[in-house]
């Protein structure tokens, strides 16, 4: 797996990241301005709920990344083990859903009609974890259409046929079949094999340890304690509006998605601090914009949400901090080769593949313990709902830093790591200052109109100004930027 091209799965993931944000708002929009808050927030519950059940899903896709990556063939057995998985998570689901129903005040024919989408996203998220062990910008290509296709299905479902949050669940249903259909083509020749009743034997024989790494970041309780503890899910309307603008850095994680799958194939170790640099590059642009433009963009979503800017300016923060601790500890497994050799389960317990998700889940209890106790507190002293959402986005902020900085110290110790941290303050210095201009333009010229169609022709000529400074300016002054705009250029014309 050595030809895995990590710089050029980790741009076109990027540059595909960037239009999903531009996809992923309109079809936000469609969805914000078409439902009521009670309506988006039941939406933000069905995303958590349906975590607890996907779960299931990494028994399979977890191993069959690491397998592909060594070039061993088990595309087809994870397919099909994937669709009998997804069986069982449906009936899960649908048994939460019935339980949770009630104390938090939501449909149960909503929930129990949001479980179609469970088989459809097993079967993507399976799909995408053999295109990441082979070719990560496979998984990418997948990744836009499944956007590209939720705008026309919004459109038709929730605008033009008014079905509410049943239209919403339809957009995704329907979305995910191009992305499946794209998936299945291009990683063909991973799912030639017969089906290896001795890889499944495999998988359940160690099914313990995907479910115990995914486990911290797959079951979304915080949405369910907030919506138990404030018995609404108003709040969670506020919570995923602030989330939809906030969580844009992650985007840039696909700089180093390509890290993992090429040091398991034996890459060196370099290559994580090249990739950390042009990380830290494309991060602090999209902190800037997701932190300069927060107003705009709620209030493009609906006026009603402009109210939750603090939240997005927490949430953008613990975004860049999270990518960079996400990063680390992807590089960490990457070295990891317990499982390429017959191992005991005493083995993997000593391994990198359990020591970090048993940080993570100590990580998962500090903060949601501090959640749920701050959220009492609050309710006592009748605080807001927007308040309470601004309290949930400082916790999670700074509950993400101590974590981050160790992975950090792990990495020290483990890779040759030695960071241009001249470079890394221009990026810094440049995307404040370029941004800082642009916050005060808008401020002096920007006119809220509540039409989109008259407000965002108004909003984008900043956006582009904005980009195209900071582009500029780390160009002009900074050897790396020109080497890698150079790179990319080289690179379109070799395609020509």
């Amino acid at each position: 797996m050595s030809s895995i091209r990590v710089t050029y799965s980790g741009l076109i993931g990027l540059v595909i990241g960037l239009s999903t944000i531009i996809t992923g708002m309109i079809f936000i929009l469609i969805v914000t301005r078409s439902l009521s808050p009670e309506e988006l927030g039941t939406w933000g519950l069905i995303g958590g709920l349906i975590t607890y059940v996907v779960i299931l899903e990494p028994m399979i896709s977890y191993w069959t990344q690491r397998e592909i990556a060594r070039d061993i063939d088990s595309g087809k057995t994870a397919v099909i083990s994937s669709g009998v998985f997804s069986i069982v998570g449906t009936l899960a689901f649908l048994l939460i859903a019935f339980v949770v129903s009630e104390p938090t005040n939501t449909d149960i024919d909503i929930l129990f009609f949001a479980a179609l989408m469970i088989p459809f996203s097993f079967l993507n998220r399976t799909l995408s974890a053999i295109a990441l062990g082979w070719k990560p910008h496979v998984n990418s290509y997948g990744v836009l259409v499944f956007d590209i296709a939720k705008i026309p299905s919004a459109f038709v479902f929730v605008y033009l046929m008014e079905l509410g949050i049943y239209g919403a669940i339809l957009s995704l249903i329907v979305s995910y079949i191009p992305s499946i259909v794209i998936l299945v083509i291009l990683s063909r020749h991973k799912l030639q094999n017969n089906f290896n009743r001795d890889f499944l034997k495999n998988w359940l024989k160690h099914a313990w340890l995907p479910s115990y790494i995914k486990f911290p970041n797959m079951v979304v309780l915080d949405v369910l304690i907030f919506s138990l503890i404030t018995g609404s899910v108003v709040g969670l309307a506020y919570w995923v509006a602030a989330t939809t603008i906030g969580t844009a850095t992650r985007h840039t994680s696909q700089i180093t998605r390509a890290v993992y799958p090429k040091l398991l194939s034996g890459g060196r170790k370099e290559i994580l601090q090249s990739n950390l640099i042009r990380l830290f590059y494309f991060a602090f642009l999209f902190m800037a914009i997701s932190i300069t433009f927060a107003k705009p963009a709620l209030f493009t979503l609906n006026p009603i949400y402009d109210v939750a800017i603090l939240a997005v300016i927490f949430i953008t923060i613990r975004s860049f901090v999270k990518t960079l601790g996400s990063s680390f500890t992807q590089a960490l497994q990457g070295i990891e080769n317990v499982d390429s050799k017959q191992s005991t389960q005493k083995e993997y317990l000593k391994s990198k593949l359990f020591y970090l998700p048993s940080i993570r889940l100590i990580r998962r209890g500090v903060y949601l313990s501090t959640l749920s106790i701050g959220l009492l507190l609050l309710i006592q002293s009748d605080s807001s709902q927007i308040n309470l959402v601004i309290y949930w986005s400082i916790i999670i902020f700074l509950v993400e830093i101590p974590f981050t900085i160790y992975y950090y110290y792990l990495v020290r110790k483990n890779f040759p790591l030695s960071l241009d941290v001249v470079a890394i303050i221009k990026y810094l210095i440049i995307s404040v200052g370029v941004f800082g201009g642009i916050y005060f333009l808008m401020d002096r010229f920007l006119v809220y109109t509540e039409s989109i169609f008259e407000f965002l022709p108004n909003v984008i000529p900043f956006l582009i100004l904005g980009v195209l400074a900071y582009f500029g300016l780390t160009y002009l002054i900074d050897k790396k930027t020109r080497k890698l705009f150079n790179s990319v250029y080289l690179e379109i014309k070799r395609k020509k």
